[in-house]
């Protein structure tokens, strides 16, 4: 078995085609089976769905009943900053009658697929070898499938896929196919097109001699024509303006427990490794591209080539590897460039995160093809019979984990998937006329836009301050519903009911209880105010715990549903 693994090492294989289908499709098996067991989970009950999905979903259920969710600035406002490709997308399905919440379950096993399929070919321009190409598709869809990108088929899926799609078509100077893939990320994550554009603008430099040189030729037209696509679709992001604009500005966001640590967006953290390198906004993620463990391997491969001669595959390996390091310098670039810009280009984190998957994930790849080819040749060399075959079961271990490392983890698939644990909650909802308005400080609120199709007032989940048009709004809204349950003062009540034209409000039954308001990390945002009702629920109960007996409509397990009309008729 171990002979045949070094023949299929060996460079004269790798022109095979029989060779390449073998191990592309074995690549495609290994990332159904992933697909398949997230599929189990997205379908297990009526009321599933991805925790991002939560934001990024529920409203395209408008695509399907133009009633649902009027006048809702939270639907609104994640309409509005949906990428074009992406919402053309969920609204072509719509059109023929399918559910964006279904379409969403069953995307990522189509995206894991496409994922496994461009990594596969990526590995192979660089090392022309099928199984580097199936060591780089296999860990990099472990990777992804570990972590809540590719199954939450929000914008952020699409851009492995493509911006895969892009690099081969780049390597292969398939001039239309590149072009099509930058179209493609520009109108899904529009932020990725930045990166492309450096990498396309290093294409006319080169070091010689300790020295930066242009190098500029007819083999650059690919370049030339990738960087004009990137322009043309960025141009309607630059010369759109939002209904939710501006962008928070840096230092109203420092004053904002939002954004400090422990904050429903914390990103100004005290501790200068988490900011760097692996805080999910400010940081570069440098961990959570190190999934699985074979990965570190990728941090070997520049030694491992400085000695050709202990890793004789490295003379193999084409100077398109170039890219891998261009590709680390242009996220750099961006990353940088996005922490000097704060909020305006977005989060740091978004233009490093997934390109140091690819990065390291490709590295490792080629690393373990080199260390798995020495290991072999030197085995049938050895003179030796225990150092033999020490070598070759060295060899055996890394196969045996590369592909069966994830039943070693507790939960290999990171879905993220929320399951809805109150259906009757949810039909009663339903039951309700489309436009009604639900307050609620409830977590079991963040769940209803999506399984009851109907609008809420404010939900922690819906709380992303970065638009500040849209979260100056949504943080008034918030500090007056707060304001409005605690009150001692029903006539406060009865305004704020009026304000936003409340219909029903779904409390917790131990919502007017101090240990509930300190115990919520929401609420705690928002001070002095979460203090001072914390102090007052010692003394007195607030005006809208007395009518939750004659206001009831709806009770189920640990909610209560009271009707707002009813509150305004009390006195």
């Amino acid at each position: 078995m171990l002979t045949h693994l070094h023949k299929l090492l060996s460079p004269q294989n790798t022109k095979s085609s029989i060779q390449i289908k073998f191990w592309l499709s074995l690549s495609l098996v290994l990332t159904a089976v992933y697909g398949i067991l997230a599929l189990q989970q997205a379908f297990s009950s009526e009321y599933v769905v991805q925790d991002d999905a939560r934001q990024h979903v529920f409203w395209m259920r408008r695509f399907l009943n133009s009633k649902l969710f009027p006048n809702d600035l939270t639907a609104d406002y994640f309409q509005s900053v949906a990428p074009l490709g992406y919402t053309i997308l969920y609204r072509s399905f719509a059109v023929v009658g399918i559910d964006p919440l279904w379409l969403s379950k069953i995307l990522p096993l189509i995206l894991g697929l496409m994922t496994a399929s461009y990594s596969f070919g990526v590995c192979l321009q660089i090392l022309p070898l099928p199984i580097t190409g199936f060591i780089g598709a296999i860990l990099l869809n472990q990777n992804l499938w570990m972590q809540d990108g590719l199954i939450s088929a929000t914008p952020k899926a699409f851009i492995y896929p493509l911006f895969l799609a892009f690099l081969y078509y780049f390597l292969q100077r398939s001039l239309l196919p590149c072009l099509v893939a930058i179209a493609l990320l520009g109108l899904f994550y529009p932020s990725l097109i930045f990166v492309c554009i450096l990498i396309l603008l290093f294409q006319f430099f080169h070091w010689r001699r300790w020295r930066l040189q242009l190098a500029f030729n007819r083999q650059k037209y690919i370049s030339i024509a990738g960087i004009g696509v990137a322009i043309l679709v960025l141009l309607p992001y630059a010369l759109s303006s939002s209904e939710f604009a501006p962008t928070i500005a840096a230092l109203t966001a420092r004053t904002l427990p939002e954004f400090l640590p422990g904050g429903r967006s914390s990103f100004f953290i005290n501790d200068a490794w988490e900011f760097w390198f692996n805080a999910s906004r400010s940081g570069m993620r440098l961990t959570s591209a190190l999934m699985p463990p074979l990965v570190y391997t990728g941090l070997l491969l520049p030694i491992m080539l400085r000695f050709p001669s202990q890793f004789p595959l490295a003379t193999k390996i084409r100077p398109t590897i170039i890219l891998l390091p261009q590709m680390i310098l242009a996220s750099l670039v961006m990353f940088f460039a996005a922490h000097a810009l704060i909020f305006k280009l977005h989060l740091p984190s978004r233009y490093t995160q997934h390109s140091l998957r690819i990065i390291l994930t490709t590295a490792a790849a080629i690393a373990l093809t080199l260390l798995l080819d020495t290991l072999l040749q030197r085995s049938r060399t050895s003179r030796g019979r225990i150092l033999d075959y020490l070598k070759r079961a060295f060899a055996c271990v890394i196969a045996i984990v590369l592909i069966f490392y994830p039943s070693t983890l507790n939960q290999f698939l990171w879905t993220g998937y929320i399951v809805g644990n109150n259906p009757s909650l949810y039909q009663f909802f339903q039951q309700q006329p489309p436009d009604i308005i639900i307050a609620s400080l409830a977590d079991e609120a963040n769940n209803l836009p999506t399984f009851a199709q109907r609008s809420i007032l404010v939900g922690s989940e819906y709380a992303i301050p970065y638009h500040w048009g849209y979260y100056r709004q949504f943080r008034q809204r918030t500090l007056d519903l707060i304001q409005a349950q605690y009150s001692q003062d029903l006539t406060e009540v009865q305004q704020f009911i009026q304000k936003y034209n409340i219909d029903f409000w779904l409390l917790e039954k131990n919502a007017f209880t101090p240990a509930y308001v300190t115990s919520d990390r929401w609420i705690r945002q928002f001070q002095p105010l979460a203090t001072t009702i914390s102090q007052q629920l010692q003394q007195q109960a607030p005006a809208l715990s007395k009518f939750t007996t004659q206001c009831t409509v709806f009770e189920v397990d640990n909610f209560i549903v009271l009707q707002a009309q009813c509150i305004q008729t009390q006195s």
